[in-house]
């Protein structure tokens, strides 16, 4: 079965960090281009960060820049995103995205369905 999954989110103070993981089965990760996306309650999608084939170029919004590390993990088939310093305003939930040929897309071949994260005092 193809799938994305999902995991480390969590309640955390701001200041904190968490490291999201996103693994694959059914296919090979490291062939397509990965994104970052959340979604916060009552507002639209937005991407967060993207990562290319061949542990290449990253992206990252002007948002979480210099505060969130996308990188990719081959031999557990798993991308990892480190978050850190996090703000109240990076509450939202996050969902990874997987597409073959397109880099930062809006549109993929696959998505997870998402790890809560929640950043408070």
């Amino acid at each position: 079965q193809v799938q994305l999954v999902e995991s480390g989110g969590a309640l955390v103070q701001p200041g904190g960090s968490l490291r999201l993981s996103c693994v694959a089965s059914g296919f090979t990760l490291d062939y397509y281009f990965i994104g970052w996306f959340r979604q916060a309650p009552g507002k639209e999608r937005e991407g967060v960060s993207c990562i290319g084939t061949n542990h290449g170029r990253t992206y990252y919004s002007d948002s979480v820049k210099g505060r969130f590390t996308v990188s990719r993990e081959d031999a557990k088939n798993t991308v990892v995103l480190q978050m850190d310093n996090l703000k109240p305003e990076d509450t939202a939930n996050y969902f990874c995205a997987a597409n073959r040929y397109y880099y930062c897309a809006d549109e993929n071949d696959y998505w997870g369905q998402g790890t809560a994260v929640t950043v408070s005092s």
